[in-house]
């Protein structure tokens, strides 16, 4: 039995609840000449101490439509005790780039705390948007929800028979909307298919959905799905709708989950009104997601490469002005970097060798240029022991090799990728660590080298260091097998763009 004894303030953890919000908007402007505006949401939260606003997320974008719902949700920690400010911007998207600096149109934004969001009746709270003088720019739409412990994963495959047409030159073009009921009646988008063209009996690709996502762990919680016809203008016709249960699409493929899609409106005015169609799950299994931290439990190790860019741009290293410069007082931009990120992977990989490689100088004797050389010159065992061993191996090639150029990625990366597929029993995660100044100069390549390892277990993490513009970046680094980090060299460390939220799951 515990004892107040037992209690030690300084080394317990502050209680946190996981709360996932949803995100929806009403009347947005419209910015667009042919057609609607192409919304997003992104949300800042403001640090504690230094007030300052750093981005959390985005929505997905949505296409032609002022009275989006958005699927993306944002997920929180939420602590009762502190005051949690959150700023949500709305913006038009004209640019698939991730810089909003490029996006002319800014629809509003919207002031609030967590606290607000929890506390509003159902914990839904509909603001005004602002922020634009003489406009009235919509409205927003949160709901807020606790999200259970459940950690299982549905994947499941749907097909259509006999749909309504509904375009007048051709078939529908069908898609399925998922909903989960809330306790006050209304539901929250959590799904949204492909849409198939031009067919009236679609079969749409298997999709997996966590089933928190889905019923929040509630297996007999209402689940509605809408079928919709898409249209290009963003005016999607409705077919009809169903409900079911997690419990039902859990008994997987037979006559419990064959449904028929009902337009209630034009059933009131039809009397031979049969359904507009029915809908059959094909297949349905359930996983269960293992966290990093269950793979580490059951043994699995980091194999922790690094890769640091030897290009001319970066400087003299006998320069002070230069990114390499080997100073006596602190280490420079690139060893800040390695030994930030290094120190905390090290933990998770028993035998403390790391691969180490750079890339874009010439090598003595003969000059020749290299894009995966060794740090420590042995080809053979490019094994470093621990940060110190990377870090002196990397002063000592300052020394030895020429910077040059240019700046190639895919020859490390392919590198790593064949290492990374050479394992594939869960035993070990590769994750290569590349320091750059610059821009990727192979970019296709580097693109290609990223798709092909997509499916091996391995991360890449980009740090990018001094004052150079990343922006030339921005389609590769948001590959969904990378993340970013940034470092000016002097101000400190800069929480990156993570497009992969939980890679080392």
């Amino acid at each position: 039995m515990a004892t107040i004894g037992d209690f030690d303030p300084l080394n317990s953890t502050v209680p946190a609840t996981k709360i996932e919000i949803t995100v929806s908007c009403r009347n947005l402007l419209d910015m667009d000449t042919f057609s609607k505006s192409d919304p997003v949401v992104v949300l800042y939260i403001q640090g504690l101490g230094t007030k300052e606003w750093r981005e959390f997320g985005r929505t997905e974008v949505i296409d032609n439509t002022l009275n989006p719902d958005f699927v993306r949700k944002f997920v929180l920690d939420f602590f009762f005790e502190e005051k949690q400010n959150l700023r949500f911007d709305v913006y038009n998207v004209d640019t698939r780039s991730s810089n909003l600096s490029k996006h002319k149109d800014f629809l509003g934004q919207m002031f609030c705390t967590l606290g607000e969001i929890i506390g509003s009746t159902g914990s839904r709270l509909e603001r005004t948007l602002s922020g634009i003088p003489g406009k009235k720019c919509g409205s927003i739409i949160f709901t807020a929800e606790e999200l259970s412990n459940c950690r299982d994963i549905a994947t499941m495959q749907l097909c259509a028979n006999k749909l309504d047409k509904k375009d007048f030159f051709g078939k529908s073009d069908p898609f399925l909307v998922f909903y989960r009921s809330n306790e006050d009646g209304t539901f929250t988008i959590c799904h949204k298919t492909e849409v198939i063209k031009n067919n009236l009996n679609p079969v749409w690709q298997p999709f997996t959905i966590p089933v928190r996502a889905l019923c929040n762990g509630d297996y007999d919680r209402t689940v509605k799905v809408d079928v919709y016809d898409w249209d290009r203008d963003g005016s999607h016709d409705f077919i009809g709708e169903f409900t079911t249960s997690y419990r039902e699409l859990s008994r997987g493929q037979s006559q419990f989950n064959v449904y028929e899609v009902l337009n209630h409106k034009k059933k009131g005015k039809k009397k031979k009104y049969i359904n507009s169609g029915t809908v059959t799950l094909l297949s349905f299994k359930v996983d269960s997601e293992c966290t990093f931290v269950d793979f580490i439990r059951g043994g699995t190790q980091l194999n922790f490469t690094v890769a640091i860019d030897f290009t001319a741009s970066n400087g003299n290293p006998s320069q002070p002005t230069s990114l390499h410069y080997m100073s006596p007082y602190q280490m420079n931009a690139y060893a800040m970097a390695l030994k930030a990120v290094g120190e905390i992977i090290q933990d998770y990989d028993s035998d403390k060798l790391f691969p180490a490689y750079g890339f874009g100088a010439k090598l003595p004797p003969d000059g020749k240029i290299s894009h995966a050389f060794p740090l420590n010159s042995n080809a053979e065992n490019p094994n470093c022991v621990a940060i110190e061993g990377v870090l002196e191996a990397y002063f000592q090639s300052l020394r030895t090799v020429q910077l040059y150029g240019p700046t190639n990625f895919a020859p490390v990366i392919s590198q790593v990728a064949r290492c990374a597929a050479e394992v594939t029993d869960g035993s070990q995660f590769f994750v290569l660590l590349m320091i750059t100044d610059g821009v990727i100069s192979d970019m296709d390549q580097t693109k290609e080298a990223v798709v092909n390892a997509a499916g091996l277990p391995m991360s890449i993490i980009i740090v990018g260091v001094g004052p150079a513009e990343f922006d030339g970046n921005d389609k590769y680094v948001r590959h969904k097998e990378t993340h970013v980090a940034c470092c000016d060299g002097g101000a400190g460390w800069r929480r990156g763009e993570s497009v992969l939220q939980g890679a080392l799951r």
